[in-house]
């Protein structure tokens, strides 16, 4: 479910986004499916890695490493392109956002 989710989510913003560009629905399920596997195996790696300059900035690389994720999915996918770094950024930030608050909504939903 969270994949389906997540790709409408980007679909979605790869038409507002005009630094985004997802050619098919398709291709976004294959995003969220390459960003899931890529967020579960190498970020953690990352994350220790780089785990004294993430300190240091109170958090703030892990946005750097989150738009790093999405370039490398723009790398292992056709059909997938982002125009740079800034954009990887604001798209991760905002994919970030819109699922976070949408499966808050929906833990709610089933809590009650």
């Amino acid at each position: 479910m969270r994949i389906v989710v997540t790709s409408i989510i980007a679909f979605g913003l790869s038409k507002v986004l005009k630094g985004i560009h997802v050619d098919d629905f398709w291709t976004a399920i294959s995003l969220a499916l390459v960003l899931a596997i890529l967020n579960g195996i190498l970020k953690p790696i990352l994350v220790i890695l780089t785990l004294p300059i993430t300190l240091v900035t109170l958090g703030l690389f892990l946005f750097v490493i989150n738009a790093g994720m999405i370039l490398l999915a723009d790398e292992l996918l056709e059909g997938f392109r982002v125009d740079g770094f800034w954009w990887a950024l604001f798209f991760s930030l905002l994919l970030s956002i819109v699922t976070s608050i949408l499966y808050k909504e929906k833990q709610e939903e089933s809590e009650e």
